[in-house]
Formats: structure tokens, sequence, C-alpha cells
């Protein structure tokens, strides 16, 4: 049976890249987004994931299909925020936002995966969860996707389903870039938390990803691999 995988985010960014990588590896990439890329590497529905009735439609309709065996759960939002400033209703939107659509599109294929006793998931996490300043909505909704990621492990593994993490440090994205442009004080700051001395690549992140969703992961579950040049080393 041909394999398909959901990407979210998947217009540019580490979304676009792992689709990418993912297709060059064998599988057939569903990405979703708002707005299709050119040239995107297979079928791309584009979808507003902040729209939780809209998801759902589309969550239902790849549900009904036995081919969709792997999701990356990569679209996400982030915000800068002190814990003691933190605006309860704020917070709840973002993990919303970065935790909602990942559920139920996972729940969606999670039947067919069974079926098949195969399965990918891979949710694309943070550096942030090991505990960074002025992240503090940001770090918990990531840290939800890491516990969902082993909470889905544990209970699948007897179906050949694996879930695991890939937690990116800062990555030189068009939206990392916006915000920290070269030379600002921004860029600078990241880069002193870096062993390695500079940003991740996007295709760097999308080859954790790949490799988790690929053959040759299937005895690794309820994992995060960091991908952050040694920034989570403290």
């Amino acid at each position: 049976m041909n394999r398909s995988i959901i990407v979210t985010g998947a217009s540019k960014g580490i979304g676009f890249a792992a689709a990418t990588l993912l297709s060059a590896g064998g599988w057939s990439v569903i990405g979703l987004a708002r707005t299709a890329p050119a040239d995107f590497p297979g079928t791309f529905i584009e979808v507003d994931l902040a729209d939780a009735a809209a998801t759902q439609a589309v969550a239902d309709e790849l549900g009904r299909r036995p081919d969709v065996l792997g999701i990356v759960n990569n679209a996400g939002a982030g915000r800068g925020d002190v814990f003691g400033k933190v605006d309860p209703a704020a917070m709840f939107d973002l993990i919303a936002f970065n935790l909602r659509p990942a559920l139920q599109l996972t729940q969606a294929i999670l039947p067919s995966m069974q079926a098949a006793r195969f399965g990918r998931v891979v949710n694309v996490t943070s550096l942030v969860t090991r505990g960074l300043p002025f992240r503090t909505s940001y770090a918990a909704s990531k840290a939800a996707l890491e516990s969902l990621a082993r909470t889905i492990a544990i209970e699948q593994a007897a179906f050949g389903i694996t879930a695991n993490s890939v937690a990116p440090g800062p990555t030189e994205t068009e939206l990392f870039r916006a915000n920290n442009p070269e030379g600002s004080a921004g860029e600078a700051r990241y880069l002193a938390q870096i062993p390695m001395g500079r940003f991740g690549a996007p295709m760097e992140i999308a080859s954790a990803i790949a490799f988790l969703a690929s053959d040759g992961a299937g005895f690794m579950t309820g994992q995060t691999l960091f991908v952050d040049g040694g920034a989570s080393l403290g």
C-alpha cells in the first residue's frame, strides 16, 4: 500500500523542508496550511488550522483514507510572555492553537494506522520545553505536545505505531528572521545560547523528522530528539 503522511504548517520553513525530505524518502505527502506554496512536493489542502470546524472537516476526510499512516504536527504559533504578566485567556488560546489540530488530525488517522499495524507520529516541539525565560505560554503548549507523543507511544506501541517529538533550537526560518534580523539584539541573544554558534537550517530539523518517520526508526518511540546545536546541554 502507498503510504501517505500529513504535514501541518507545510507551506514554508521546517514544514516545507520536512515535506520535501519525506517525499524524497517515499512518502506521499499531504500538506496542510492556509496558503499553498509553489511547487509543493505532494498534495496540498488549504485550511485554517485555527478554525476548529474546518480542521475537523479535513480530519474526517483524511481519516477515511486507509493510506494515511503518518503525521507531522508542525504547525504552531509562538509568543513571548513573562509568567507574572501572562493573560490566561491569551495563554489558553495559544495552547489550543498549538495542540488542538494535532489532537484532531492524529485521532482521525489512528484507526487507519491501527488497521495497517504501522504508523508514524512526529510532533515538532521546541527547545523552550527545557526552560527558557519569556516563553510561558509557548513552552506550556509545546510541553503538552511532547507529553501527547509519549502517551500515544505507550498506548499504541502494540499496533506498530511510533510517536516521537523533534525539539528544534533557534532555526533560520522566514518567521525567525522577520523577528530577529541580522545584527539585531534578538539574534545576538539567541546565538549566545548555542554552543555551535550558529542557527539551525530548516533542512537539518527536517532530517530528524524524516528519520523518525522512516522504517529505520521503528524501535524508537516516546522520545524527544533535540536538534539545537547543543543549546539544550545547558
